[in-house]
């Protein structure tokens, strides 16, 4: 496991990389007084198995709204990808905690 933290007054980031059973784990999460931004990944191999985030993924825009318009540009909207990132369903939002329940459950 390696881990990297980065802070300073406006912001701190988490970079964690770890091993999982046969699975690699990839955990990112940026902390600012604007925003918290997350993505937890799975990978077996090359392989992404499951990756959570809220990154305003258009294909997520477009899930939630029925289209992609200037009105939602940008917007950080929880989804997760699965089959490696060909397939989307959109998720509530997400804590590492919660990420460590998933993978427990379904690895």
């Amino acid at each position: 496991m390696s881990y990297h933290t980065d802070i300073t007054p406006k912001r701190a980031i988490l970079n964690l990389h770890a091993k999982y059973g046969s699975c690699r784990v990839f955990v990112t999460e940026l902390f600012s007084d604007s925003i918290r931004k997350y993505r937890y990944y799975v990978l077996m191999g090359n392989r992404v198995e499951a990756g959570f985030d809220n990154s305003p993924d258009p294909r997520a825009i477009r899930l939630r709204y029925g289209k992609i318009g200037e009105e939602h540009a940008g917007e950080h909207i929880p989804h997760l990808h699965r089959e490696d990132k060909t397939e989307m369903t959109l998720t509530k939002e997400m804590t590492f905690e919660d990420f460590v329940r998933w993978l427990e459950n379904n690895q």
